[in-house]
């Protein structure tokens, strides 16, 4: 029987409160696998949440181009979330994998709306979370050890 190899437990601690911020969040979970259960909407809350095992981009930038770098188990959550809604995302099956890509901001369109405007979780395939929010309120924690990654994600450019 093998052992996952783990180092140091993870630190990362970043908040969003514009989407500048949400750049930084979005850098960070860039490649994160998400199960399909670990999508949370809370309405009572007002909060929208995920579990995730991101890729480590800053461990592996760190490092250089060697090896298949690492993953940490993270949590991501919005606060301030007005509703949620999904596409192209088959909610009947929470242990499908999806492969996060970004997460951006778009502003309302009438600027006398700001700061509310919709947070977008866009993920590989074309599914994707759209999440209006009154604001951006976002934090993203690092929950445990990281271990080696199986790969370093790729994509195809073109």
């Amino acid at each position: 029987m093998s052992e996952a190899k783990t180092t140091k437990p993870a630190t990362a601690r970043l908040a969003a409160l514009d989407a500048d911020d949400l750049a930084v969040v979005s850098a960070h979970v860039q490649d994160a696998v998400v199960r399909v259960g670990d999508l949370l909407w809370s309405p009572a809350e007002r909060r929208f949440a995920l579990a995730m095992n991101r890729y480590a981009w800053e461990a592996a930038d760190a490092k250089g181009a060697r090896g298949p770098g690492e993953r940490r188990r993270a949590a991501l959550q919005f606060d301030r979330v007005l509703s949620a809604k999904t596409c192209r995302i088959r909610r009947d099956v929470p242990d499908a994998v999806l492969s996060l890509l970004a997460v951006t901001f778009e502003p309302a369109a009438d600027p006398a709306l700001a700061p509310s405007g919709a947070v977008v979780l866009t993920f590989a395939g074309g599914g994707g979370v759209r999440l209006e929010v009154e604001c951006i309120e976002a934090r993203l924690a690092d929950l445990g050890a990281a271990w080696e990654a199986r790969a370093k994600p790729a994509h195809e450019v073109g």
